[in-house]
């Protein structure tokens, strides 16, 4: 008699102790969803089985899997792993907003941490980070607010003005850079489900090679 399929990510990850919250979490993030066990593990590429170990605390998920069941319910991994944002963080103060430089461009983060977006004000000056392409999960969205934007995806270039916007899964390769002397001021948002590359969309950080 044959063993049962296994699929991709069920290999046993070990008991949950070190997070004995996953395990609730993921049960009630997946009913919040509307999710059989059966529809939700073939959408997060898992068997019916695993799913089922992880949301029992039988077996702890790697992140790949927090990553895979993080896009099947529209949630980030934060939230999978039980982290919750404070009511009082709703709101992001003008005065709150400090400047930060990383890779040529100033930004003032404009929303709050541990959440699935984050939100930019960024300045790009002219001639900063125009040849580095970028790559990385998620999509974004930006506004021009001041100046003209040159924004490359893919094979194609695209100027934009004041009042122009532009949304993409930033899985397309992409360059961003100012067209004026002055450079261009952008409102920024992207998703990236709490990912480590969220330093690619700002450039490099000094002292990194491109």
């Amino acid at each position: 008699m044959s063993s049962p399929e296994k699929r991709p990510g069920d290999e046993a990850t070990g008991p949950a102790e070190s997070l004995p919250v996953v395990a609730p979490q993921l049960r009630a993030l997946r009913r919040r969803a509307s999710l059989t066990l059966e529809g939700a593990a073939r959408a997060a590429g898992l068997s019916a089985a695993h799913l089922s170990r992880l949301e029992t605390g039988q077996r702890q998920p790697s992140l790949p899997m927090l990553l895979a069941l993080a896009r099947v319910y529209g949630t980030t991994v934060g939230e999978l792993l039980g982290e919750r944002v404070p009511d009082r963080d709703a709101v992001v103060r003008a005065g709150d907003m400090e400047p930060t430089a990383a890779g040529g461009w100033t930004y003032w983060q404009a929303g709050v941490s541990g959440r699935g977006m984050q939100a930019l004000r960024v300045h790009v000056p002219y001639g900063s980070q125009g040849d580095i392409v970028r790559v990385h999960p998620g999509e974004e969205w930006l506004h021009v607010l001041k100046g003209r934007l040159r924004l490359r995806l893919g094979d194609t270039t695209h100027r934009l003005a004041p009042g122009d916007s532009a949304h993409f899964d930033s899985l397309t390769p992409h360059r961003l850079a100012a067209e004026d002397d002055g450079g261009v001021e952008l409102l920024f948002v992207h998703t990236l489900l709490q990912s480590p590359t969220a330093t690619l969309c700002l450039g490099p950080t000094p002292g990194e090679t491109p």
